[in-house]
């Protein structure tokens, strides 16, 4: 018995004729009968009644063809898993991230990735959440790392929290303390007033939330530098041009130069979330980066 052979019998059996039968399966009619032929010697038993206009399966065909439907799904559901498979040594995955999430968190899960599909290609793209949720919806994108909630919430995505993650303040140890200096180990959001800001540019999610925590407390933030992105700020930081409010994973990378003051409780802190869109899968290989940060 031959894959081939099922195939044919399949396309006979649904659409009861051999001629439509063989133009489904791109096969010359004689061939296509011949195959049939020599699979009902093969089984010992006629799998279709033939008559003038009328073709119907007997009851040995009846039997065979849940059968051959199944065999037939199962090879294919094979030929499915084997290409995914083969696309892990190649291809690529589009992810999109926030800056700060390009510095603190993704690092470390990229290199495993690479380490493990080293033919997979990488193109990260940075942006606010606004910016990456609309480049998730227009298929520029496979995966995005975003912000909660979203600027716009979009029902086209599906979104699932990663992390929580604390806000620090940092500061240039050379400069005074935030909040008005001594030895204290924390500051709170309130004790930002009347200290000059380094502020990111706007579209950044870590600009809304500081402001708004600011304005929370009943007063506008000050900004002694505003506009950079976080390379910038934290270089501005460590000149001394005043302080900013990070994510803690990004502090704990930034290096020398830096003071970092936890924000009393209850502090600051984001949620992050990884989305994809609802009405297509991600490819095989995002869907593997995706399973490597969920299980981070």
């Amino acid at each position: 018995m031959q894959f081939q052979q099922l195939q044919y019998f399949v396309a006979v059996a649904e659409t009861r004729h051999f001629t439509r039968a063989a133009d489904l399966v791109h096969v010359a009619q004689p061939s296509l009968s011949q195959q049939i032929k020599a699979l009902e010697r093969e089984l010992g038993a006629d799998l279709f009644l033939r008559a003038r206009g009328n073709i119907t399966l007997t009851d040995a065909g009846e039997a065979l063809l849940p059968l051959a439907r199944r065999i037939l799904a199962d090879a294919d559901t094979a030929r499915h898993e084997v290409q995914e498979l083969a696309q892990l040594r190649s291809g690529r995955v589009r992810l999109g991230a926030t800056p700060s999430l390009c510095t603190g968190l993704l690092p470390d899960v990229l290199r495993a990735f690479h380490d493990r599909y080293p033919g997979i290609r990488l193109l990260i793209e940075e942006g606010g959440s606004h910016d990456l949720v609309r480049e998730l919806a227009r298929g520029a994108l496979d995966l995005a790392l975003v912000v909660l909630p979203l600027p716009t919430p979009s029902p086209a995505l599906t979104t699932v929290e990663l992390l929580h993650e604390d806000l620090v303040v940092v500061s240039s140890p050379e400069a005074p303390a935030p909040g008005g200096g001594g030895s204290r180990r924390t500051v709170r959001v309130a004790d930002l007033e009347g200290e000059r800001l380094v502020m990111f540019r706007h579209g950044y999610d870590l600009r809304e939330l500081t402001v708004a925590a600011c304005r929370a407390e009943g007063f506008e933030p000050d900004f002694a530098v505003e506009g950079g992105e976080m390379d910038a700020v934290l270089g501005f930081v460590r000149a001394g041009l005043g302080v900013a409010v990070v994510p803690r994973m990004v502090a704990a990378r930034s290096g020398p130069g830096l003071r970092v003051t936890p924000l009393a409780r209850p502090g600051l802190e984001r949620t992050i979330a990884l989305a994809h869109r609802s009405d297509v899968a991600p490819p095989r290989a995002a869907r593997e980066l995706q399973r490597m940060l969920l299980e981070r």
